[in-house]
């Protein structure tokens, strides 16, 4: 049983590397499918990525959330928000790309746990801890940094990680897994990017049929490059622990950066230098305070008996987080997020007298939010 457990885990955390690893490569990608224009693409992706996952759904056989959802007209309105939120997200990500502001765009997802934690407390009046706050204003304090840097607000990121978080927002109340998710919110997109599409051919200006087999093959391919990490992701969340998860999430936006840095050759000025180094500052806070309280939690429950801390405490206290299990973020181009909320029953004391509870939104509630 050990055997088999240890096993899992393997198969886990390699599904995991690979679904962070194409997300934080995912900028290599977009620029092969010029001379398509940034919105072109996205109409691409958003069809090609229906088609994919409806293959999937047929295979595994899975369509009863579907007739559901149908009759869940709140729910239903919500998917389409969702279907809008991530739309923009998807668009300004490839724009970003293509346009030369990789780095940039990694900063979204950089800052977008700072942003759900702020989020939460703003919209769902969840209490943070204090070195949270400081996370939050040492988040805040990079963004400043960088506005005074760039002569404007850095929007591109600001745009990336609020759209992001709204999406992951949304789509905890949804509560739709992954594939499914996916299916539906691409549904919902594929008649107005099939018309556009349509639209773009009959003035001439589609690369679709005039570039080749391979351009149309790897506009195609957008599909597959959406929703097959988005796989690796939901094989790895079952097998591995959210704390885990949570650290390689950071993964995708550093490939991001370094690629922006090292392979495209983005200017990063002192300053620009200095916004980051914060930013990184604020989430090695969050992800301490996320293991310190993880660990916490495992003594305790190692050491207490069942029942006594629901006697112990009642309330609760949600922290909100990338590495504190709000969000897990993964960026560029297909992402997801593993909207996890580690709800801590009780006070801080009551907590301490063992009512710490995990809900594992992942795995086990399917709120993950898809592609960045």
């Amino acid at each position: 049983m050990a055997e088999q457990s240890r096993g899992e885990q393997r198969v886990g955390l390699l599904n995991g590397f690979a679904a962070y690893g194409m997300w934080g490569l995912v900028p290599l990608f977009w620029p092969l499918l010029k001379p398509a224009g940034s919105v072109e693409i996205l109409a691409h992706r958003m069809a090609w990525s229906l088609v994919f996952v409806a293959v999937a759904l047929v295979f595994v056989r899975r369509w009863a959330w579907a007739g559901e959802l149908l009759r869940q007209p709140r729910r239903l309105a919500l998917v389409v928000l969702a279907a809008a939120v991530i739309t923009v997200n998807w668009g300004i990500y490839i724009w970003a790309v293509n346009s030369g502001h990789v780095v940039e765009a990694s900063l979204g997802y950089f800052i977008n746990p700072l942003v759900t934690i702020a989020m939460g407390v703003l919209l769902l009046k969840e209490r943070l801890r204090p070195v949270q706050w400081a996370a939050v204003g040492i988040g805040a304090a990079a963004v400043l940094v960088l506005t005074i840097g760039y002569g404007s607000p850095p929007w591109i990121s600001l745009t990336l990680a609020f759209s992001f978080a709204t999406y992951g927002l949304i789509k905890k109340k949804v509560n739709l897994g992954g594939v499914e998710s996916l299916a539906a919110e691409t549904a919902i997109q594929f008649l107005p990017a099939l018309g556009y599409l349509l639209w773009l051919s009959a003035r001439g200006e589609s690369t679709f049929t005039s570039e080749g087999a391979g351009h149309s093959a790897l506009l195609a391919s957008t599909g597959i490059v959406t929703a097959l990490p988005l796989v690796c992701f939901g094989a790895a969340a079952i097998r591995v622990p959210l704390s885990t998860l949570g650290l390689l999430q950071y993964m995708a936006p550093v490939f991001q950066f370094l690629l922006g840095v090292l392979y495209f050759g983005e200017a990063m000025p002192p300053e620009r230098w200095a916004g980051f180094a914060l930013v990184w500052l604020a989430l090695a806070l969050l992800t301490w305070n996320a293991l310190r309280t993880a660990r916490r939690t495992a003594r305790l429950r190692a050491g207490i008996p069942a029942g006594a801390g629901t006697e112990a405490g009642t309330g609760t206290g949600t922290a909100t987080g990338a590495a504190a299990g709000a969000s897990v973020v993964v960026a560029g181009s297909g992402t997801v997020t593993a909207a996890v909320a580690e709800t801590e029953a009780g006070t801080d004391a009551g907590a301490e007298a063992g009512t710490g509870t995990v809900v594992r939104g992942a795995a086990a509630s399917g709120t993950t939010p898809v592609d960045a």
